[in-house]
């Protein structure tokens, strides 16, 4: 496309012909993805079973999997059937319905981590307090105002890139992106490109600084406290720095692939590490928790081999 126009579908040029490797990549992806779902949605039915699970750091761990059965579900299917087809478009509507999708779930994913590492720093610093402070009407508000902040956060960049006027219709990845689509503008993109850099501060920088701040006073009670108290941090507070560095790491790769010139990295790596941050993340999270945590990995015990 030469011309200014607004596209009816978009070229996902990131894929490449495996012949019949296609068929073993098919499998693979959908093995992750059973194994994704069969993992978030065990340990969703378990605390949501379990009354004894029926506090705030399990329920904030509850939207935490529901998020990453969002967020690989706006991806997941549509992998499968790309990989299997010979014709990599996608139409106009579903390429922006999956930005949303993948764009939120980001979102939902750094707020849930901010506000469980606030949960923790009351349960540490604030121990005789924590009762007070998180009760069930706060957690309800925390919850909610994550989801529907991102959901408003992430719903403008789709609509301001939907009117654009484009001179082409090829996205280089493996799914869609708004930032590629930007760069696809012949008009002006100021607003845009604007939008796009506050939203991925705030996404980024707000959460990431509280929980600086948590994980600072956090340390703080560490070093005066006693040996209990600093078990109790290390063993509650190990799994959330490791899910939060694994999503870190993913989502930094790929703002930076989306930002700049990444023509130098073999096209293979960069298909990996783009979707690193939406495949290893929902894998990983349902893991980490339920091995570290010993009232989800012993219902879950019992739930399997009863």
């Amino acid at each position: 496309m030469t011309n200014s126009t607004q596209v009816s579908y978009f070229t996902l040029s990131a894929y490449f012909d495996s012949g019949l490797l296609k068929y073993v990549f098919f499998l693979i992806v959908v093995l992750l993805y059973i194994v994704i779902v069969c993992a978030n949605l065990l340990l969703i039915v378990v605390i949501c079973m379990n009354r004894s699970l029926h506090e705030p750091m399990y329920l904030f761990l509850c939207s935490l999997f529901v998020n990453e059965l969002y967020g690989s579900t706006g991806l997941f299917p549509f992998l499968l059937l790309q990989i299997l087809s010979d014709v990599h478009t996608v139409s106009a509507s579903c390429c922006f319905l999956q930005i949303f999708c993948v764009y939120s779930y980001a979102c939902v994913e750094f707020f849930s981590l901010a506000v469980m590492s606030y949960d923790r720093y009351v349960a540490i610093c604030h121990p005789l307090q924590y009762n007070s402070r998180m009760k069930r009407n706060k957690i309800t508000v925390l919850i909610a105002a994550e989801w529907s902040y991102a959901a408003v956060l992430c719903l403008l960049p789709t609509t301001l890139s939907a009117p654009l006027r484009l001179c082409g219709n090829t996205i280089n990845k493996v799914y869609c992106d708004n930032y590629a689509i930007v760069k696809l503008a012949c008009s002006d993109t100021t607003v845009n490109n604007i939008y796009g850099l506050v939203v991925t501060f705030l996404t980024v920088s707000c959460p990431v600084t509280l929980i600086f701040y948590t994980y600072v006073r956090i340390l703080q009670v560490c070093f005066s406290g006693s040996k209990q108290t600093r078990q109790k941090a290390v063993s509650t507070c190990t799994p959330h720095l490791a899910s939060l560095l694994n999503f870190s790491f993913g989502a930094c790769f790929e703002i930076m692939q989306s930002r700049f010139n990444m023509t130098n990295v073999p096209n293979t790596l960069r298909i990996f590490l783009s979707l690193y941050w939406l495949i290893c993340q929902p894998l990983f999270n349902p893991l980490l928790y339920g091995l570290n945590m010993s009232n989800i990995r012993n219902i879950c015990k019992n739930l399997i081999f009863a």
